[in-house]
């Protein structure tokens, strides 16, 4: 009886070491979490401050005045509009680029044998693996010759071309999973490759699409090497490249240059929740067999 008491009596105390590791687990990655925005919260308040009120009191101090002008300075006199659009035409049509052309690649290296069929796979896989920086010059030179410098088509192709391999070797991983007992049966019933491709695969596949244009369209969006090196006009700037322009303009109205980028980050951001679940199941879609 008295070691039945002892063990329903430890029971609590436990229960309440493990309650208070969790709240101190909390309140540490709340800690973390919160200096980690640390930046964003000070861009935001800098943002819709005044530049005389940051040379006055400081730039660390509380705000005395608020506006939006910057917004709006940023917006029209510094040409973010235009530069937003300029993204758009960048990237949109790269996205549906890189997806039309992986697709049926992964489709073959998934599910038909032949000989090359693993020499072509780890292809694609060390194209992933190749720096940047290796590819200025090469990829520069091309460019030029055959006139597509200076174009939005120049950073289309690049990156169309460059994230080929990253989009077959996730799709054909994640099409190796599908059952061979459906496209069997497909088979049976009649249907040639394309249609299987295009009828089964591609719908079973939506999930991986899903997660591959959340990725891609933040890459793209987001790059800033390659539109600094195959843009040189202003007007066709994406809003990477653009927003180092606004900074020259602006050298010293830090609250227009900060409205600016954040103004830059929303398309990502709302993209980004929008399709939340799909971008972190794309951070680990496969890495499995």
């Amino acid at each position: 009886m008295a070691s039945r008491t002892e063990t329903l009596s430890a029971k609590p105390i436990e229960q309440t070491a493990l309650d208070w590791r969790e709240v101190i687990k909390f309140g540490a990655l709340l800690a973390l979490t919160l200096f980690w925005m640390i930046p964003f919260f000070s861009a935001l308040i800098t943002s819709f401050r005044t530049m005389n009120d940051i040379n006055v009191n400081g730039f660390w101090s509380l705000p005395r005045e608020i506006t939006l002008d910057n917004f709006v300075s940023a917006w029209q006199r510094g040409n973010v509009n235009k530069y937003l659009l300029n993204s758009f035409i960048i990237t949109l049509p790269s996205l549906v680029g890189m997806l039309f052309f992986s697709t049926p690649s992964a489709y073959a290296l998934a599910r038909f044998r032949f000989r090359l069929n693993r020499f072509f796979y780890f292809m694609f896989v060390a194209g992933t693996l190749l720096p940047f920086q290796v590819l200025m010059l090469p990829v520069f030179r091309l460019t030029n010759i055959l006139g597509l410098y200076d174009t939005y088509w120049a950073l289309i192709f690049f990156h169309t071309a460059f994230q080929l391999g990253f989009c077959t070797f996730v799709l054909r991983n994640f099409m190796r999973t599908v059952p061979e007992d459906i496209l069997d049966a497909a088979r049976v019933d009649g249907c040639n490759e394309f249609r299987i491709y295009w009828q089964i695969m591609l719908p079973l596949s939506l999930p991986a699409l899903a997660a591959l244009a959340t990725l891609e369209f933040t890459w793209v969006f987001n790059d800033y090497l390659w539109a600094i090196i195959l843009i040189k006009s202003d007007s066709l700037r994406p809003v990477t490249a653009g927003l180092a322009t606004l900074q020259g303009q602006y050298i010293t109205d830090w609250p227009v240059i900060v409205a600016g980028a954040l103004i830059a980050t929303l398309p990502t951001v709302i993209v980004f929740f929008a399709l939340q679940r799909y971008f972190i199941q794309g951070l680990t879609l496969g890495s499995g067999k």
